[in-house]
């Protein structure tokens, strides 16, 4: 269920689309040739790692989080392990390329400044609100095919000037995005109110009320964003916490199941195998194998 998609938008200028929404982890590559290459990775759902050195060391790329990494003297080959439920997209760019970009406005952006012009570079951010709606139209549109790359080529440009945008602010007036980064953050809120809630989580209605959005751009911008419907995305963050309650040995099946809302242990059991094709005995009775 994993897949890559890579196009390229011009010379030295290339988008990665990752989507693995399978239940097992989706290993990806892309070969990175030459030094001098910036890369720009944005985590839209789930979880990821790069790997380096033959999976030696790893960076995590989590959900609603960018990595910027950047080595003069080496190259980065993209090695990346996708977990299940997981969407990403990377930029690669030519520093030359992004000098070529930036030229009146470098002097403020750390790592293209002559002191640091040949030492690597590396940095963790969070995805704001306006480029959080850029990365989504990456996943979700309905063109004609021959304006795919036009499309994607606006889009890449715009992604990395919002990257870059010191001074954006959600609430401020001349922002053209306002009404769209106001609705991004309440669903982002959504999210972490089901989240919280997972045993007894509200209705949608309530939920909506809650937020303060309508009920349609709750749905629609719920699935838009995260690439599910709400109680979608609740079932694979529930089946997922338990997973990992289940891994920790302090609890039993009956005792994941009421944590996470299920009242009787059939239903828990349903969901899990459902989820992951097996019993939760069955999934506790494989890690104590392995042990």
């Amino acid at each position: 269920m994993g897949s890559q998609e890579i196009i390229k938008i011009e010379d030295d200028f290339t988008l990665i689309r990752f989507q693995n929404d399978g239940s097992e982890p989706f290993f990806a590559q892309h070969e990175i040739v030459g030094t001098g290459l910036i890369q720009f990775h944005f985590g839209i759902k789930g979880n990821a790692k790069f790997l380096f050195n033959q999976g030696t060391y790893a960076l995590e790329l989590k959900e609603e989080k960018s990595l910027l990494l950047y080595n003069p003297q080496k190259e980065l080959p993209l090695h990346l392990e996708l977990a299940p439920n997981s969407w990403a997209i990377s930029v690669i760019v030519s520093i030359k390329k992004f000098h070529a970009l930036f030229s009146a406005e470098a002097n403020y952006i750390t790592f293209l400044s002559p002191d640091n012009k040949d030492k690597k570079y590396y940095n963790e951010g969070n995805i704001s609100p306006s480029m959080a709606i850029v990365l989504s139209q990456l996943f979700h549109y309905n063109l004609h095919p021959s304006i795919k790359n036009l499309y994607y080529k606006g889009k890449g440009y715009e992604l990395l000037s919002l990257y870059f945008n010191r001074t954006e602010d959600p609430n401020a007036e001349q922002c053209p995005f306002l009404i769209d980064e106001d609705n991004v953050l309440k669903i982002r809120k959504a999210k972490e109110i089901v989240i919280a809630n997972m045993a007894e989580p509200p209705g949608l209605q309530e939920l909506a009320d809650e937020i303060g959005l309508n009920l349609k751009k709750l749905k629609m911008g719920f699935k838009q964003i995260y690439g599910d419907t709400v109680y979608g995305f609740l079932f694979d963050y529930k089946m997922d916490f338990a997973r990992k309650l289940l891994d920790s040995g302090s609890y039993n099946v009956n005792e994941v199941g009421l944590k996470i809302g299920y009242s009787t242990g059939s239903h828990f059991i349903a969901a899990f195998k459902k989820k992951f094709g097996t019993t939760p005995k069955k999934y506790l009775m494989s890690i104590n194998a392995n042990v």
